[in-house]
């Protein structure tokens, strides 16, 4: 595993300037081999921008961003009635920037009941519910919907 404590101070400076400059996890990992020969993981790559704080820009636009900040479904989009919280399918599901140690990819949802859970898949491809709520467990139209949307969420961003 590759540690930040194995960079130099201009290799620092050097990926805080190409973060600045709208460098995405990949680009750096990229350049990182260019310049100074350093061949990284994927993934150590993603541990050096926490460890060194780098903010990666996203892209304003809609168009070019691969992975939408927040989706929601209803469950019949003609009937407002539906829409109102708590009503079945009413979920939204969010995808974090940066995943939680130990997936590959994470984020949160809000279940039509309100009740809310932070969600992950593994780098095995498991996928794992922490409901704020002990036991909770939410409805099969919430979860089928909940299951739709993180399908889309995880196809767009190309995992």
């Amino acid at each position: 595993m590759f540690s930040t404590s194995q960079l130099t101070d201009e290799q620092k400076q050097k990926l805080h300037q190409w973060a600045e400059e709208g460098a995405s996890i990949a680009d750096l990992q990229k350049q990182l081999k260019e310049e100074f020969g350093l061949t990284i993981t994927y993934m150590d790559a993603r541990f050096l921008v926490l460890d060194l704080d780098l903010k990666i820009r996203e892209e304003e636009s809609a168009e070019s961003s691969p992975v939408p900040q927040e989706v929601v479904v209803d469950a019949d989009p003609g009937s407002a009635d539906e829409t109102a919280a708590g009503a079945p399918g009413n979920v939204r599901v969010t995808m974090d920037e940066v995943a939680v140690p130990g997936a590959m990819v994470s984020g949160k949802v809000t279940f039509s009941d309100g009740e809310k859970a932070v969600w992950m898949i593994d780098q095995y491809g498991r996928p794992g519910l922490d409901p704020d709520q002990p036991g909770y467990r939410p409805s099969p139209e919430d979860i089928e919907s909940f299951q739709s949307q993180l399908s889309e969420l995880v196809r767009k961003a190309g995992i």
